[in-house]
């Protein structure tokens, strides 16, 4: 079965950007940067922000879509927004260096869910 990226937990408001930019803390890698805010209610949220400069838009949807797998695949604390800018080299990079960069730039920013030890 397709797992759906819900609109839930995407941002799509430009005031939702604008918020974490101003508030938001920035992590950067090669391939991608990361701005976090913490404290928001509600599941984990994320935008993605593809530009021209990446490559046309066959280049730039594989990258999103990439990125969306990715973000599904992780267990990410819960009332965090995300977006993530993807770099240039984003275009060049395989699926396999995605994730290693995702998991290295979100246990810096610390959006990783904590696993409960009871």
């Amino acid at each position: 079965m397709r797992q759906r990226f819900s609109k839930a937990a995407r941002l799509t408001r430009g005031s939702e950007f604008a918020r974490l930019k101003k508030d938001g803390t920035t992590t950067a890698g090669k391939f991608m940067v990361f701005s976090v805010l913490f404290g928001s209610e509600g599941g984990a949220r994320i935008g993605i922000i593809t530009s021209r400069r990446v490559g046309g838009a066959v280049v730039r949807n594989r990258i999103r879509r990439r990125l969306r797998e990715i973000f599904r695949a992780s267990k990410l604390r819960a009332g965090v927004w995300l977006v993530v800018i993807a770099r240039q080299r984003a275009a060049t990079a395989t699926f396999a260096a995605l994730q290693a960069e995702w998991a290295l730039l979100a246990s810096r920013a610390g959006i990783l869910e904590v696993p409960c030890s009871s």
